[in-house]
């Protein structure tokens, strides 16, 4: 199984990487865009572990079982630096860090490969302390940055790395490889791909988790439940109590799994008093999750807005007369009945607000409370605001 096997919907981009991982000298910056859910990350660190696939050069690269492949992919290999942030920006000293490990020579495979998951986060300066390092990088040094899309990273980085773009995958595309990769059943991960709308990573979640999927039917049946403006303010303390339920789950599904894995890597006792050192290192731990928690918090904000969204633009859907899919199949009767009393207008009004609401939560400290309950009022139906 090769490293490319699981970046599902990507044939050009594989072979635009499969070409270059065999190359003698590849480009030494690549930016890798897409819209959330195309897996700019999973193709940066394939593409990394193919370049440090122990294969002959100019072999076919990314075996996928060798120790360079594995170790890459896991993230524990000595030459990959994998940064990623969950913070608003990457600062300007995490940025000179960077530069600094730029300049170390590959220590055992034959590139020396940074990755950049959320280049977008990076402000001017931050960017511009990058540059010179990415003009004239060390012979043996790939850059690898992620972005959503090439207009989030200055012109003059960008101008600096080949591009690679890749898609949303097609929701038989995830289904097929929930069902392969993670053996879900069949139905369970169709359903699963189609209301994550083709984001892998909630996809996944939605189809091993049914917490999540009742979380997520609940979010989205909102609006059915909009009468009056006493609703509307308890609609908004749902949503945001949902929100904060499932990334409290998902939080905690996470820190359990890191917790667990420093236990193994320290070699700590299965029972029993953790020895001082150990439990000091687990205390940071510990205070890192914490920090990271309270900083992406609005993250599940912004996806339970999205799903929201995903109500409306079934309604614009059937309002239309457009064939295919809806995004929430199952809830097409009462889709259809709320379609019939607005107007293609009223809807693309309603999905302007929900977006309206998901920058200003992600882009200001405005209370999500505050903001999704100005956004409930303006979803009301037009006769209970012309009341």
């Amino acid at each position: 199984m090769s490293v490319w096997t699981f970046l599902t919907g990507q044939a050009a981009a594989v072979e635009q990487l499969r070409r270059a991982a065999a190359a003698e000298q590849p480009s030494h910056a690549w930016l890798f865009t897409g819209p959330p859910g195309s897996g700019r990350s999973n193709a940066a660190r394939a593409f990394a572990a193919a370049l440090l696939c122990d294969r002959p050069l100019l072999a076919e690269r990314g075996c996928g079982e060798c120790k360079g492949c594995t170790t890459a992919l896991a993230g524990s290999h000595a030459d990959v630096t994998n940064v990623t942030t969950e913070k608003v920006t990457i600062s300007i000293d995490e940025a000179r860090e960077l530069v600094k490990k730029a300049q170390d020579k590959p220590s055992t495979g034959r590139w020396r490969v940074i990755i950049v998951e959320d280049a977008d986060r990076m402000q001017e300066r931050s960017t511009n302390v990058l540059l010179k390092a990415i003009e004239e990088p060390p012979p043996r040094t790939i850059w690898l940055l992620c972005a959503p899309s090439p207009g989030d990273v200055l012109v003059t980085i960008r101008s600096r790395c080949r591009s690679v773009s890749l898609r949303v995958p097609p929701v038989d595309a995830v289904t097929d490889l929930l069902v392969q990769r993670d053996g879900i059943d069949p139905i369970i991960a169709e359903a699963a791909a189609r209301a994550a709308q083709s984001h892998i990573g909630v996809a996944k979640r939605l189809a091993t988790d049914s917490d999540a999927r009742e979380r997520r039917n609940q979010i989205v049946r909102l609006p059915l439940n909009l009468r009056n403006i006493a609703g509307a303010m308890r609609a908004a303390a749902d949503l945001v109590k949902l929100a904060e339920a499932e990334a409290q789950s998902s939080f905690e599904q996470r820190d359990a799994e890191e917790k667990a894995a420093l236990l193994t890597s320290l070699g700590a006792p299965e029972s029993g008093t953790l020895p001082p050192a150990i439990r000091a290192q687990v205390k940071r731990l510990e205070d890192d999750q914490n920090r990271r928690a309270k900083r992406s918090k609005n993250d599940y904000f912004d996806r339970a807005l999205t799903d929201l969204t995903s109500f409306y633009r079934d309604v614009l859907m059937l309002q239309l007369g457009a064939g295919g899919h809806l995004v929430n199949e199952p809830l097409r009767p009462e889709l259809e009945r709320y379609a019939e009393h607005g107007t293609p207008e009223q809807t693309l009004a309603r999905i302007e607000a929900i977006n309206k609401v998901r920058t200003r939560i992600v882009g200001t400290n405005i209370a999500p409370l505050l903001a999704i309950e100005a956004m409930a009022v303006s979803l009301l139906p037009e006769k209970e605001l012309s009341a």
